[in-house]
């Protein structure tokens, strides 16, 4: 199933975020979906070598996800592959039954545990999103013509509504669209009013837009990816409520309350939302409870 098929039939759309371990055990990860996630969310993301960290590949864990009766997104990164192979992984996702892409540039190798690796960025997220389209008109990039039926896919894409740069992020969104995205997951967003006010832009567009929230786990992964991540900011007053109860916030409430506050505060404006949880799988049920975010039905 495409999630393009919730939006289109006024579904408020949940995602949650899974990152493959750096070998091939994937039970802890199928038991967390199950046991977390699959009546919370309706899909699940699953990352390509996030943070340029080695790992077990997204397509590969895509598809044991499906064969557990889950809905996964493959994430597909242009950093590590240049257009031949991007276009080849496309085509596999297609044939393993994989319907849902999130199309994205990708983190800098230096960022990674193989800081010495070659990035290839042979494309980025435009130029890959506009490739995707040209397979499913049945061509690749090149002009040839595929064999059979063409593939169909959700095409998605990565939107930072609370950047300092808001005209470059509507630009990148609307040439995104341009190219072909149906939907968009916004990055960590922690600042409520700036997100409502993107989307009082951004709604020019007619695509949805799923709310992306970032579990706060502590003072140093705030000041981290406020110094290191593009986008996302983490305001002084939130950091000062993540200090104020250290052994609550050590238990993760802090960061609970924190994601239920800001999904009240910003579900009027979206059209999802999508949850990073960094590990803490299992406290996404008690973020969407305390947000009044009622279990789904599964879908495949």
């Amino acid at each position: 199933m495409r999630i393009t098929e919730l939006f289109e039939r006024g579904e408020f759309v949940l995602t949650a975020e899974v990152g493959p371990p750096k070998g091939v055990e994937l039970d802890h990860l199928i038991k967390d979906a199950h046991e977390y996630l699959k009546t919370r969310v309706h899909a699940l993301n699953v990352t390509d070598n996030q943070s340029s960290v080695m790992r077990t590949g997204s397509l590969a864990t895509c598809r044991v996800l499906k064969d557990e009766g889950l809905l996964p997104i493959f994430q597909v990164t242009c950093r590590d592959r240049n257009r031949i192979a991007l276009q080849s992984d496309i085509l596999s996702a297609a044939l393993l039954g994989i319907e849902n892409l999130l199309l994205l540039t990708g983190d800098y190798t230096t960022l990674g545990d193989h800081p010495q690796a070659k990035p290839v960025f042979d494309l980025d997220s435009v130029s890959l999103i506009h490739a995707v389209k040209r397979l499913e008109e049945g061509f690749d990039i090149a002009g040839n013509a595929v064999d059979g039926a063409p593939p169909k896919f959700a095409k998605g894409a990565v939107v930072s509504p609370c950047s300092d740069s808001v005209d470059v992020q509507l630009a990148k969104m609307e040439a995104k669209v341009k190219a072909g995205c149906e939907y968009f997951q916004t990055q960590g967003v922690y600042e409520p009013e700036k997100f409502i006010k993107f989307m009082e832009q951004a709604k020019q567009f007619g695509v949805p837009v799923q709310l992306g929230l970032i579990i706060p786990k502590n003072v140093g992964m705030c000041r981290y990816m406020n110094a290191n991540v593009a986008g996302v900011h983490v305001p002084d007053e939130m950091i000062a409520e993540l200090q104020a109860d250290k052994e609550k916030t050590k238990a993760g409430d802090t960061g609970v309350e924190i994601c239920a506050r800001l999904i009240r505060e910003c579900k009027d404006y979206a059209q999802g939302v999508h949850i990073m949880s960094l590990g803490w799988e299992n406290r996404i049920p008690e973020i969407l409870d305390l947000a009044g975010i009622a279990p789904i039905t599964p879908v495949v």
